[in-house]
């Protein structure tokens, strides 16, 4: 069994910063892509960043120039860094992980998708 696990959210000001932390845990092989992704009240879940295992990054158009994502391989963790955030930004944070749990499975291209609980972020003055 795998498990991630969200922290860090939190409340910030329009302009201000914050920073998530996601790591996983458990039967875990290698772990594949990674990412962060938000679900605003009303609004379906959205990307906002993904990296690869070798550290290759994609963010949504609407964080891009503002929000970094980063990974530590050894750790099995992935973190956003969240600069001047905007009230839009508000939502429930969750963490993704595919993960091979077992060699075997790495090598057969089999993977599990994991989610955390989500984080939550607020943005208001």
């Amino acid at each position: 069994q795998v498990q991630v696990v969200e922290s860090g959210g939190g409340q910030a000001q329009p302009g201000g910063s914050l920073r998530l932390s996601c790591v996983a845990s458990g039967m875990i092989y290698i772990i594949n892509g990674m990412g962060w992704y938000r679900e605003a009240p009303g609004k379906q879940r959205e990307m906002v960043a993904t990296i690869s295992r070798d550290g290759l990054t994609d963010y949504a158009t609407s964080v891009r120039g503002r929000f970094s994502i980063s990974r530590d391989n050894a750790k099995n963790a992935v973190y956003l860094q969240m600069n001047r955030l905007e009230p839009e930004d508000a939502a429930v944070y969750f963490c993704n992980a595919e993960v091979h749990p077992r060699f075997s499975d790495y090598q057969d291209h089999k993977y599990i998708e994991v989610w955390g609980q989500g984080a939550l972020v607020t943005v208001s003055s």
